[in-house]
């Protein structure tokens, strides 16, 4: 009788040094043999194996190389071994000592042929190695479905919502399992909770005392149902208040809180924004190997969290408006927030193509975001992204981990302009990449879903149609400033005016400060800000930097009100 394959997934470890490949095998299976198999084979041995584990009902989350004396090829082989298994983690292990080989290994990560290195000290608690490999098992698993599934999710997967609430949950950090209405599980789920097709997309919360189902919810409505928060009390008075919970905001956040500020952030969508869909960053300061725009966001709303901060979801700002206090905040639930100072980090959204076939597929093959949740569900299939900044290099990489060929639509005729290097070597490396220069997404077509889009090159005019499962749109941003009143000044485009950018009418009988607008105690920072760079560091930067400014406005105001007595 043959032995049923295992489904765990498989960390791999290859050396030609038989010592360091026993090392490495007790270090491994010391802490991951209950839930990973561990495979330690000789360097000759490891495509093979790495191809036949690939037919077996098991996936590969990580292939470590050796790379050093009598393991000189390590490097090639990690590029050899993306063929085999793009979405597998890749990375070298290096002997602790071994300097001259960093420059090396920082080269071929620049290129795509490895995700990161591993240093080893070869001692037995060696808890730098753990830590480097639990980040890498961690970024493997983004955006696929775990075993915890602390929501359902049934619905269609041709509904715009029900892809929308996915993307929401993913982005949110909230493990879900999506379950088709149409098959055997969801509708065996959909039975459980006493309820039929006509209710999708439904909701069903597993983490409560008991199971709680909401139908066809509004994202207030899942909002309430988590309960991480309460409306405002009506004589609740805040120090600061911060629109939108991008990473400019959230900096604002932690830096507001940790020095003592009653502060509220109020978030549309999801924590992060345009960053919190980036599937991949690499040149955030102190993450050598990179990290992903979700887990970066989701760390920061901890910490902010934690120093005290409030967080409201899934409301919108309508209007600001000044008030007894300071200003007054109506809310797109009818709540009225008072604040002594605002912070605006409201971001930005990406531009619409302007094709009506293909926004006629949004939510249903076609996605204005950069693939985190999507993306697995395109294995096999062909994607298209349409883009040349940072966002669209993030979302290709991405989707060349899971997609069998993703290709790039660039109007221009290079990558340089607004892309950074490491990505243009990334993506100009990759096996199952292309890039299409002077082109341009002309139609889509399909039937519930998109089958197929039609691409024009713009030096010759000749239209074709190519099959595509997934059509992602990173084309620039609009500011979301459409909420404000007319008194903050905004530029042609409809970024934010600050600091000495103002109209000289409007900072003349006061100081100005940096980062404020033209209304006293308002800030902007971030995407929003006309000026900005748009880096995530940056917004970071910009959004830590507004706290101290709140601060004088504060302080200038108290005295203000002391010397009116």
């Amino acid at each position: 009788m043959s032995a049923v394959p295992s489904t765990r997934p498989v960390i791999s470890f290859a050396s030609r040094d038989p010592a360091f490949r026993a090392y490495a095998q007790s270090l491994l299976r010391s802490r991951y043999r209950n839930d990973y198999d561990i495979v330690v084979c000789d360097t000759d041995e490891l495509l093979d194996r790495l191809a036949a584990i690939r037919g077996e009902p098991t996936q590969i989350a990580l292939v470590l190389v050796a790379y050093g004396a009598g393991d000189d090829d390590g490097l090639e082989l990690l590029g050899d071994a993306r063929r085999v298994e793009p979405s597998a983690q890749r990375a070298a292990v290096v002997k602790w000592g071994s300097f001259e080989r960093a420059r090396a290994v920082f080269d071929a990560i620049a290129r795509g042929e490895l995700d990161t290195y591993v240093v080893s000290t070869e001692r037995p608690r060696d808890e730098e190695f753990h830590r480097a490999i639990t980040d890498m098992l961690s970024q493997w698993m983004l955006g696929r479905e775990s075993d915890f599934e602390a929501v359902w999710l049934i619905g269609s997967d041709t509904s715009p919502r029900a892809n929308e609430l996915r993307d929401l949950f993913t982005r949110n950090h909230i493990p879900i399992g999506f379950y088709d209405a149409e098959s055997e599980q969801g509708r065996m789920r959909l039975a459980s909770v006493s309820l039929d097709a006509r209710a999708l997309p439904v909701i069903v919360l597993q983490f409560t005392p008991e199971p709680r189902v909401l139908a066809d919810p509004s994202n207030e409505d899942l909002a309430d149902a988590f309960g991480l928060m309460a409306r405002p009390r009506p004589d609740e008075v805040y120090d600061v208040v911060i629109v939108g919970a991008g990473p400019a905001g959230l900096a604002a956040a932690v830096n507001a809180a940790s020095e003592g500020l009653r502060t509220l952030v109020v978030e549309t969508h999801a924590v992060g924004g345009q960053a919190g869909t980036s599937s991949f960053i690499r040149n955030y300061p102190g993450f050598v190997p990179g990290v992903s725009g979700t887990r970066l966001a989701f760390n920061m709303f901890q910490q902010a969290w934690s120093f005290g901060a409030t967080f409201f979801f899934m409301r919108r700002v309508t209007s600001v408006r000044s008030d007894s206090s300071g200003y007054a905040l109506d809310l797109s639930d009818g709540s009225v927030v008072r604040t002594r100072s605002v912070v605006i980090s409201s971001g930005v959204a990406y531009r619409p193509l302007g094709v009506p076939e293909v926004d006629a597929f949004v939510g249903r093959g076609v996605y204005y975001s950069a693939a985190v949740a999507e993306a697995p569900y395109l294995s096999g299939a062909h994607a298209y992204v349409v883009g040349a900044g940072n966002s669209a290099g993030q979302a290709v990489v991405h989707l060349a981990k899971f997609a069998a060929h993703v290709t790039m639509v660039v109007r221009d005729t290079n990558l340089g302009k607004s892309m950074s290097d490491y990505l243009i070597r990334e993506i100009t490396t990759s096996p199952n990449v292309t890039v299409r220069f002077s082109a341009e997404v002309t139609g889509a077509r399909g039937d519930s879903r998109l089958d197929a889009i039609e691409v024009r090159d713009r030096s010759t005019g000749v239209t074709e149609w190519a099959d595509a499962a997934g059509l992602f749109v990173l084309i620039g941003a609009l500011p979301g400033a459409d909420w404000m009143p007319d008194d903050i000044a905004r530029d042609e485009w409809g970024y934010v005016m600050t600091g000495r950018d103002l109209p000289a009418d409007v900072s003349a009988g006061r100081e100005v400060l940096p980062l404020e607008t033209t209304l006293p105690g308002v800030f902007a920072v971030g995407d929003i800000r006309r000026g900005s760079v748009k880096r995530v560091a940056s917004a970071v930067g910009e959004g830590a930097m507004s706290i101290p400014y709140v601060h004088r406005h504060l302080d200038a105001t108290r005295q203000s009100a002391l010397a009116r007595r």
